[in-house]
């Protein structure tokens, strides 16, 4: 499964949609998984080998935040997967997406896409994305995973040809991942579809999943960029049709953290694939409050607020952002550079990723400074570690630590994590004060040598003041937990 999967949202869209989809929290699309139960076992999928298919949404939940998605503004719905053909209530749920007026775009592998199906498909109007990473036989049944998979995509090919596609009424496009074993054949399959108008959409892998641990798919950035400069060339010369290379996508801009959202199977709701944040369930709450009260979606939207190192200073940042998802999967924060952009290639140093220490993110120095590490950031919560060493100040003679540090803990957990946001985005020293703490419960006690986690979540926020919940840990034994209220200046700033 790939994890890029909007082709025309840089061309749909203008940008006056956009700005206001932002300034007011609204949607212009959607992506959606029906079911992550698939035929295949791609070795650049997304999913980890460890799959969950019982809570599965049910076909009342999904109509309902397509519906949510429709109030929000959304004009079309990407149907991801798994494989969504094998869904067996997919019929429906396109027929109830086209009846509510949406666009709908349909990402499959082809399997059981009949040529009823395929008619079924084009007279619905659905665009319909055939999942084919290359020609050859032998290397599209490899990189899928199952022998046998190169016919059925040929098959669905033909099928999809002979009822229509592409057509005016049915758009088509064909998704390929660039990897070792397809890349000296990329150029020709790129021209291969231009000459049928069919939408080639071809992108990186994002190192997530399989994608990640399948290392031996992976291309170097050099090369990356020789093959999108390459594809550049041939739609220029060939096709008189002009853009600027840039990752993760071939010919398309990917900006879709702006307006959009992905809902997976069990209805968490994510900024996109790459970024498998949970920023809210729908069983649990609206999307509307969701997207409003999610700190990393917001990040997103304003991205040229927040963005981190090199990308920041980018000449092409008001258009790209490089992926997101690759940023997050190799460095641990949304935010940070694209370590895999070719415009980064000299420029590694500058890309923070977790852990940081935490004398780089709060003003307390040591024996003050209590917490040792920003381990983890998610979507308004994060976690950091301690390390109990014999210099910290509130250790007793007897070795054990004094109780009173844990809401200090808490403090400069939270401190960091706002530390942190600020990293490498601006130049300003963000201003702070620790307002009040409350409900302190102390459950055990730590001593000399230990390393506790503390784990902390932003519960409520107001403009300039929070309140954060943290929990001090030790493994999975509870020692303490509390509240602290924060007043940080944030500011106006853009």
């Amino acid at each position: 499964m790939n994890n890029c999967l909007n082709p025309l949202d840089a061309f749909e869209f203008t940008r006056e949609e956009i700005d206001d989809a932002i300034k007011n929290n609204r949607l212009l699309s959607m992506e959606i998984e029906f079911s992550t139960r698939c035929n295949l076992r791609c070795q650049y999928c997304y999913i980890s080998e460890k799959k969950h298919f019982s809570g599965e949404l049910t076909r009342e939940e999904i109509r309902d935040v397509i519906l949510q998605s429709k109030a929000l503004g959304a004009r079309k719905i990407i149907v991801l997967g798994g494989e969504p053909m094998i869904y067996p209530h997919v019929m429906e749920m396109l027929q109830f997406i086209r009846g509510e007026g949406f666009k709908v775009e349909l990402f499959t592998n082809g399997y059981q896409i009949s040529s009823e199906i395929a008619r079924l498909l084009f007279d619905l109007g659905v665009f319909v994305v055939l999942k084919m990473n290359s020609r050859v036989e032998n290397i599209q049944d490899a990189l899928s995973g199952k022998k046998g998979a190169y016919k059925n995509i040929q098959e669905a090919f033909t099928n999809l040809k002979r009822a229509g596609y592409p057509g005016e009424y049915g758009s088509f496009g064909v998704s390929s991942i660039i990897c070792q074993q397809n890349i000296n054949d990329i150029p020709q399959m790129w021209e291969w579809l231009r000459e049928q108008n069919i939408i080639p959409y071809f992108e990186m892998i994002t190192p997530q999943g399989r994608g990640r641990t399948n290392e031996w798919l992976h291309v170097n950035t050099h090369r990356l960029k020789e093959v999108f400069d390459r594809l550049a060339e041939i739609d220029r010369v060939k096709y008189n049709r002009n853009w600027d290379p840039q990752p993760p996508l071939a010919g398309i801009k990917c900006l879709r953290h702006q307006f959009s959202c992905m809902i997976n199977s069990q209805g968490d709701v994510f900024p996109c694939v790459g970024i498998n944040i949970s920023t809210g369930n729908i069983r649990e709450s609206k999307l509307s409050d969701i997207i409003r009260d999610s700190e990393a979606i917001q990040d997103l939207r304003n991205y040229r607020r927040y963005i981190k190192g090199p990308c920041r200073d980018c000449d092409k940042s008001s258009h790209c952002y490089g992926c997101r998802g690759v940023a997050y999967q190799l460095t641990g924060d949304y935010l940070a550079s694209d370590p895999w952009c070719w415009n980064n290639i000299n420029k590694q140093n500058e890309i923070v990723h977790l852990p940081v220490a935490a004398e780089q993110l709060i003003p307390q120095q040591a024996p003050m400074r209590v917490i040792t590490k920003l381990e983890k950031v998610a979507d308004r919560s994060g976690e950091v570690s301690v390390y109990i060493s014999n210099d910290m100040l509130f250790l007793r003679e007897d070795g054990f630590l004094d109780e009173t540090v844990y809401l200090e803990m808490i403090a400069q957990a939270a401190a960091a994590l706002n530390g942190f946001k600020a990293l490498g985005a601006n130049d300003k020293v963000v201003e702070g004060f620790l307002l009040g703490a409350k409900h302190l419960e102390i459950f055990g006690k730590a001593q000399l040598g230990e390393t506790l986690t503390v784990s902390i979540f932003k519960d409520t926020y107001y403009g300039d003041f929070s309140i954060i919940k943290g929990k001090v840990l030790r493994g999975d034994e509870l020692l303490a937990q509390g509240e602290v209220k924060f007043w940080e200046n944030k500011g106006n700033d853009t």
